[in-house]
């Protein structure tokens, strides 16, 4: 076989190839649809959230996610009056119960918002990205 032949296969199979790995990298990054049984977090971020007798208790300030992609928690702003004052404490996903009213998400806690209040809290920690207890 001629260099020049040779040359030309060479570039064609690199390209064939650049095509073929690009194609299948292509393949599992983009979803053609999204999931079934998927939520979005905006069912949930910066949404109220209310005990069962429908009084308010807080909003949803943050929606944690383990390294597997799974839900664990939500973080709740409790008390204070315009994000003054406000504690923040985090309370297990399944916890938090959902429901569409009048097409908004209402969403329900079995607690109070003194029990809340009382439990421990939480501050965001900007260096490590992270939910530390707060130092009292």
């Amino acid at each position: 076989m001629r260099e020049e032949e040779y040359m030309k296969r060479l570039l064609v199979g690199c390209a064939l190839a650049g095509v073929l790995v690009t194609s299948a990298y292509a393949a599992t990054t983009v979803m053609t649809a999204a999931p079934s049984e998927s939520w979005t977090v905006t069912n949930y971020y910066k949404q109220a959230v209310y005990d069962p007798k429908e009084n308010k208790i807080g909003d949803v300030d943050d929606v944690l996610v383990d390294k597997s992609g799974k839900v664990t928690g939500l973080v709740i702003g409790v008390g204070g009056f315009l994000g003054a004052g406000e504690k923040d404490v985090i309370v297990p996903f399944g916890s938090v119960k959902t429901a569409k009213r009048n097409d908004k998400w209402w969403l329900t806690l079995d607690e109070t918002k003194d029990g809340l209040k009382n439990a421990p809290g939480f501050k965001y920690d900007k260096a490590s990205t992270t939910w530390v207890p707060e130092k009292k």
